[in-house]
């Protein structure tokens, strides 16, 4: 008989509440959150094909315009209408969180939420416009 005892350890087996993969669909806001996570991949995807095009432009007009060529076939442009209002979601859910991320005091006030979205809302469509005006008005 051996003077020291042997010792199994004992591990529990934790109880794991069965959840089903689309347990998101039972409450629409839910389906807001999954959805806006999901819209970070068409995020991802439209700066990966900015990345792209840059690298196109740099290796001539001939490999750029072969490019341009690929994003202007039926297939590309119905994939970038979906990708747009894709992007059109994840913005508009991301700046309606600011005011709950964001608290702005002025005069030791709180400014109310509504100022900070439209705040938000404002500095995107200055952008917006200045984007446009730098893309279509120099031309």
């Amino acid at each position: 008989m051996s003077s020291t005892p042997s010792y199994k350890l004992y591990h529990p087996k934790w109880y794991r509440h069965p959840m089903p993969i689309f347990w998101w669909f039972k409450r629409w806001s839910y389906i807001k959150f999954i959805g806006r996570e999901l819209t970070s991949l068409a995020v991802g995807y439209s700066a990966t094909v900015l990345v792209i095009q840059i690298w196109a432009l740099s290796r001539g007009q001939e490999t750029y315009e072969r490019f341009a060529s690929l994003l202007r076939t039926p297939a590309a442009v119905g994939i970038h209408i979906l990708l747009l209002l894709c992007l059109l979601f994840h913005t508009i859910t991301w700046l309606n969180l600011a005011p709950k991320a964001i608290v702005l005091r002025l005069a030791g006030r709180r400014l109310p939420p509504a100022l900070i979205l439209a705040g938000h809302y404002l500095a995107w469509f200055a952008a917006s416009a200045l984007v446009l005006w730098l893309l279509v008005g120099k031309s």
